[in-house]
């Protein structure tokens, strides 16, 4: 029987805990704390302390107890977890977005896959999962800040470069069209503030019947976005939606909706491309009642473009303060799996070895604290 290889971060995902590894502390009030184990680490709070190496080389899904008694849960956070608690520089899109866009823009492994807006790597992870290792993930970035954030969130995740993945910097609707061939591309995922602006781009590289899905903040985005696909004639099957997830409290009698919810985030608006030559059917409507004064039209589209800025539509702006600080927490945490990576293969070059006190110490940029 022909052995089959491992996916990509199969074995972060299973066996002993080991160095390297994040895992969620729960306390017996239901708070929690997500850290990478170290040999010698140590968890303090105001309870205690929580020794890593009473955790190191044990199984899953423990109750661990620490210096002074007091017990926490321990489990390898999931893809949401990991996702809401890992370093980031720009906004997250949140885990019950993610699942929509794997399932809405039909991800299959083998796919292939461009993405632009890369954030934080958040929706990258998701998409990397759904391709496999057999696909091709292309993720288009702007700020080399948010692409070094975002490859060390990964690299973490997965326990080392994921073979389908690449990120190119610059503008996607520039860089698309260079690096792919024409009707080449299976899905397309656009998370940024303007994706009309790359609707030529989108129709050169995908495929017929591939799918383009948009993630926007806001109705004003929707509309223009959907409007400019419809003018465009090349795309057919425009649908738009949000998800909104709401708890429920769950103690004996006591059933009832969480007093609060993850509500709007975002919207997904998706489509297909057609054939070239090809003209989608016209649906048949009923006859509008009145039409749409020009100023309505422009209070709700400005022609404008400069008026069509992140600040216009509520988005706060991403320092490069910020952005820096998030990639070297993010390449920390990539670092500590990396040494626990490479003591696996060489024992010699372990954590051990790796942890030399005399060491030089990289300096850091006043100007980043």
């Amino acid at each position: 029987m022909t052995d089959i290889p491992s996916p990509t971060g199969v074995n972060e995902r299973r066996g002993p805990l080991r160095p390297g590894q994040r895992v969620q502390l729960k306390d017996a009030k239901g708070r929690l704390n997500t850290i990478t184990l170290t040999e010698g680490g140590q968890f303090h709070s105001y309870q205690g302390v929580l020794h890593h190496d009473d955790l190191i080389g044990g199984p899953d899904g423990v109750v661990a107890r620490n210096s002074a008694g007091h017990e926490y849960q321990v489990l390898r956070p999931l893809i949401s977890d990991f996702v809401l608690s890992m370093p980031r520089g720009a906004t997250v899109v949140y885990p019950k977005d993610s699942g929509q866009i794997v399932q809405m823009a039909d991800i299959f492994p083998g796919a292939r896959v461009v993405e632009a807006g890369v954030g934080s790597g958040g929706l990258s992870i998701s998409l990397l999962r759904a391709v496999g290792d057999a696909g091709e993930l292309h993720s288009y970035e702007r700020r080399e800040e948010f692409a070094d954030v975002a490859r060390a969130n990964v690299q973490t995740f997965f326990g080392g470069e994921h073979p389908a993945w690449q990120i190119h910097l610059g503008d996607a609707q520039e860089e698309m069209t260079t690096v792919h061939e024409p009707g080449s591309v299976d899905r397309v995922v656009l998370d940024m503030l303007a994706p009309w602006e790359c609707l030529d781009a989108v129709a050169t590289v995908l495929a017929p019947g591939g799918v383009w899905i948009n993630y926007v903040a806001t109705a004003t985005q929707l509309s223009r976005v959907a409007e400019a696909i419809r003018e465009d004639g090349r795309f057919t099957q425009t649908e738009a939606s949000e998800t909104m997830v709401r708890g429920w409290h769950l103690d004996g009698l006591a059933v009832r909706p969480d007093h609060r919810m993850v509500a709007h985030t975002g919207f997904l608006l998706v489509c297909r491309r057609l054939a070239t030559g090809q003209e989608a059917l016209a649906l048949k409507k009923r006859s509008k009642v009145s039409e749409f004064k020009a100023v309505d039209v422009e209070a709700w589209q400005p022609a404008d473009e400069s008026r069509w800025t992140p600040q216009a539509l509520g988005e706060r702006p991403v320092t490069d303060k910020k952005a820096r600080k998030a990639a070297r927490e993010a390449a920390s945490m990539e670092q500590k799996g990396a040494r626990r990576h490479l003591a696996d293969t060489d024992p010699g070059e372990g954590p051990a070895a790796a942890a030399d006190p005399m060491a030089p110490v990289e300096p850091v940029d006043p100007a980043d604290l």
